[in-house]
């Protein structure tokens, strides 16, 4: 009986991941710990307000940004529910109490209160976030990407990382 529920476990949580992964035209992937490291110290130069993460994914870097920053609001946003639940449930396991972590499409949310914003988008992706950036009066002081840039700006500082892509994570000042 145990195998059984295993299975239709395991089961549930792969189709939702195949599910999320098809809606949303990427997988829930999460960044190295090399790139993770990178943008966490990119962040010590973007002073002190709010920090959004765009598709926080499992949960890796808002904890470590709340680890860093107990005095920083953290939020996330993820759509994909399996890794959002298990963000959720890793969070309140460290029990950090600054991170606020939303299952909506953060294209639909206000990212005006965010002071920096990290991301681990795709190209398209980053395009429509530099459309939305763009287009609202009041945004993000900084923006933090993993591997993808921004198609219209020049980053403020780039780092490539020891890695066998030789990844960049860039720092925009937006």
């Amino acid at each position: 009986m145990f195998e059984i529920s295993l299975l239709i476990m395991v089961s549930a949580i792969a189709i939702s991941i195949v599910w999320s992964t098809l809606i949303l035209g990427i997988s829930p992937m999460p960044s190295s710990n090399k790139a993770r490291h990178a943008m966490l110290k990119l962040t010590e130069e973007t002073g002190d307000g709010r920090i959004f993460e765009l598709g926080s994914g499992w949960g890796n870097i808002v904890l470590a940004l709340a680890k860093k920053y107990p005095d920083r609001e953290i939020v996330g946003y993820e759509l994909s529910l399996v890794p959002w639940l298990t963000s959720i449930l890793v969070t309140k396991i460290y029990g950090v109490n600054n991170v606020k972590i939303y299952r909506k499409n953060f294209l639909a949310a206000d990212l005006s209160e965010a002071s920096v914003i990290l991301c681990y988008l795709f190209p398209a992706g980053m395009n429509t976030i530099e459309k939305k950036l763009t287009s609202q009066p009041e945004t993000a002081n900084y923006l933090i990407s993993n591997n993808f840039a921004l198609m219209s700006q020049v980053p403020h500082k780039t780092i490539v990382l020891n890695d066998l892509y030789h990844s960049p994570i860039y720092l925009y000042k937006l």
